[in-house]
């Protein structure tokens, strides 16, 4: 059975970390990529950042760059998001999903076969 756990949101003040995990099972983690998503109520589903559990490269998107780091460790099947300078704007659910990966991660959430079940994540001002 496929499972995308995530684990480490909560309440944090503007300026704050934290840092957010996603831990894989039931998959050969090594084909898929692992990508990071959020929803902010009243919004789509956009993407946050992806890596490639083969090679580890990496993208993110624009509003994240500088300030979110995404890193796999293989050993334990597990992707990591850490967030720094957090910002109001960043309150969302944040799902963890994998692609199975055929090119270089990208962020269409459509291209991705399994999704965890989210965590919360609120910054506030």
């Amino acid at each position: 059975e496929v499972q995308l756990v995530e684990s480490g949101g909560g309440l944090v003040q503007a300026g704050g970390s934290l840092r957010l995990s996603c831990a894989a099972s039931g998959f050969t983690f090594d084909d898929y990529a692992i990508g990071w998503f959020r929803q902010a109520p009243g919004k789509e589903r956009e993407g946050v950042s992806c890596i490639s559990s083969s090679d580890g490269s990496t993208y993110y998107a624009d509003s994240v760059k500088g300030r979110f780091t995404i890193s796999s460790d293989n050993a334990k099947n597990t992707v990591y998001l850490q967030m720094n300078s957090l910002k109001p704007e960043d309150t969302a659910v944040y799902y963890c999903a994998a692609e199975f990966l055929l090119g270089l991660p990208g962020l269409e959430k459509g291209a991705y076969d399994y999704w965890g079940q989210g965590t919360q994540v609120t910054v506030s001002s």
